[in-house]
């Protein structure tokens, strides 16, 4: 019996160098991540290159189904043996077939995207760059330079309308000066020469004084009123008209004629003849006393030039009026030396026109009279003489 083996029988099986075994459990799933872009596989890891293969040995797990390429050596591993006597090292466990799908990852909610309020942060604004120094000295010289203007501008305004206006509406003092030259045909008798007139403090040691209307004068010229030298130095004004009245104090002690002369001059013309009267002293000088005006039937009616014994002149400015007023004693008595009556109202005098208090009458006609004329000019007067 030979002991050689058939040479016809058949082939022993052979055992296949990489058995296959069941596929590795799959890892749970990662927590969800950020999804990055996928790197090149690496061999022997999932979705890389497939593990090289022996020479010889059929390729496994290759969808394909290809064999190695044309005119590349395939690429072989050594393996190592066991030493003598050794025992065997167990075999590694075949890998499954390389896919070329990348494992699938848990799906990852998308980025919530904006609502429809929401808008994208606006970019920082660039820092503004500072103003210089010298710009901003300019800017509050040129602001203090307007606000000086400015209240210049309206104090100026200011000025110009008080200048040019009166309080309540009356006229300017040019408007009463031009009105007051109708006075003399315009404005009642009573309002030019009251019926009464009550002076209170006008009396000697501020004595009440209260004088009556005893007789009016018809309106006239200057030519017979006057005596030639007060006649001459009221000339440069003219004399358009002349009103006069006479007055009786409340115990007929004395008599007082007042009386207005309207002049033709303007507001130039009556401050020169007041800056002469009081330069030379016209107002109390014995032969330029203005005459008194008697009445029949009147306690006036004794009163004549002898008897005059004080008086006072006075030019107005803001009128073009001269007003003056002659006292004398209401007895008939003559004066034996005429006084001016800014020096028989002065206090400590001892005059007999003094004591008598004619210098206050004549100063307290005179006043109440002017007061009156000034009151009628600054007002729409209606009625006529």
């Amino acid at each position: 019996m030979s002991t050689e083996a058939d040479p016809a029988g058949p082939p022993p099986p052979t055992r296949p160098r990489h058995p296959s075994a069941p596929p590795r459990p799959t890892a749970p799933p990662r927590p969800a991540a950020q999804p990055r872009a996928p790197e090149h596989p690496r061999a022997g890891e999932p979705g890389g290159a497939a593990e090289p293969r022996r020479a010889g040995e059929p390729r496994t797990g290759d969808p394909r189904g290809a064999g190695p390429r044309a005119g590349v050596p395939p690429r072989t591993v050594p393996r190592a043996r066991p030493a003598p006597g050794a025992p065997a090292a167990p075999r590694p466990e075949p890998r499954p077939p390389a896919s070329c799908t990348p494992p699938a990852t848990p799906p990852t909610a998308p980025p919530a995207a904006p609502g429809p309020l929401a808008a994208p942060p606006a970019p920082p604004s660039a820092p503004q760059p500072a103003a210089p120094h010298r710009r901003g000295r300019a800017r509050t010289v040129a602001a203090a330079l307007c606000l000086v203007l400015g209240v210049g501008l309206l104090g100026g305004a200011a000025t110009g309308a008080w200048l040019n206006s009166t309080p309540g509406g009356r006229p300017t003092a040019a408007e009463t000066f031009t009105g007051a030259r109708e006075l003399w045909h315009s404005a009642p008798v009573d309002t030019l020469f009251p019926p009464t007139l009550e002076g209170e403090g006008a009396g000697p040691g501020g004595a009440d004084r209260v004088w009556i209307r005893a007789a009016v004068a018809p309106d006239s010229g200057c030519a017979e009123a006057f005596d030639e030298l007060l006649a001459k130095a009221l000339a440069p004004v003219g004399c358009d008209r002349l009103l006069r009245a006479t007055y009786v104090d409340e115990t007929s002690s004395s008599v007082t004629t007042v009386g207005v002369v309207f002049t033709e001059a303007e507001r130039a013309g009556m401050r020169e003849l007041e800056e002469r009267f009081a330069r030379e002293g016209l107002g109390t000088r014995e032969d330029l006393m203005p005459r008194a005006y008697a009445a029949r039937g009147t306690p006036s009616a004794g009163f004549g030039d002898a008897q005059r014994a004080t008086w006072t002149v006075r030019v107005r400015t803001d009128l073009p009026v001269v007003v003056y007023a002659v006292t004398g004693f209401a007895d008939q008595r003559t004066a034996p030396a005429p006084q001016p009556a800014a020096e028989a109202t002065r206090e400590g005098e001892t005059s007999a026109v003094a004591q008598a208090g004619l210098g206050h009458a004549a100063e307290g006609v005179a006043d109440l009279i002017e007061t009156g004329l000034r009151d009628a000019a600054t007002r729409d007067v209606p009625g006529d003489r």
